[in-house]
């Protein structure tokens, strides 16, 4: 089972990798641009391969064991 995580952001958006070490998904950036650019990343149910995708207010991001509900403040 995935584990669902809440992650609040006080701005409009925050970029894909960015959200993948907020959330702990990983603990680097350069973990984060192999993860997307190897297609383990999926936005709002499609595949995203850009690092630096502006990722908003209800969107959900999953990875093989996460799912990130963004939400802003």
């Amino acid at each position: 089972m995935k584990e669902v995580k809440r992650v609040i952001i006080d701005t409009d958006f925050i970029k894909l990798d960015n959200l993948l070490k907020l959330g702990g998904v990983v603990q680097t950036g350069g973990q984060a641009k192999v993860m997307i650019q190897n297609g383990e990343v999926m936005l709002n149910g499609y595949t995203c391969e850009m690092r630096n995708k502006k990722i908003k207010n209800g969107d959900k991001v999953e990875t093989p064991n996460h799912i990130i509900e963004v939400y802003y403040k």
